[in-house]
């Protein structure tokens, strides 16, 4: 299962890269291919191609701000939550997901 993710805070620092972290270590632990798009005061980082969006199973938007171009998720099964879930329930976010998803 092949995973695209955001994560962004308002401000794009701290959390926006420890829910990245989180997401990436958490689905590498499930044996899932995660990617994390990172938007945040520098821009955006590890950007999701179009071709990873063909491929995608399911997208996570873990973001307490606005996520650009969100449109390009128009198509994909998601969960939209808070940046600060995967960081304290990431284990459950992922439940979530595989349930719903898989």
């Amino acid at each position: 299962m092949f995973i695209v993710c955001i994560a962004a805070c308002p401000t794009g620092v701290a959390h926006t890269f420890m829910a990245a972290e989180a997401l990436e270590v958490k689905g590498k632990a499930l044996g899932l291919e995660v990617k994390v798009e990172t938007q945040g005061s520098m821009g955006a980082d590890n950007i999701i191609t179009a071709e990873d969006l063909a491929r995608a199973d399911a997208a996570i938007l873990a973001a307490d701000v606005a996520v650009n171009d969100v449109e390009r998720f128009a198509d994909i099964p998601k969960i939209e939550c808070s940046v600060a879930d995967p960081i304290k329930h990431g284990d459950e976010l992922f439940e979530a997901l595989i349930k719903e998803f898989n």
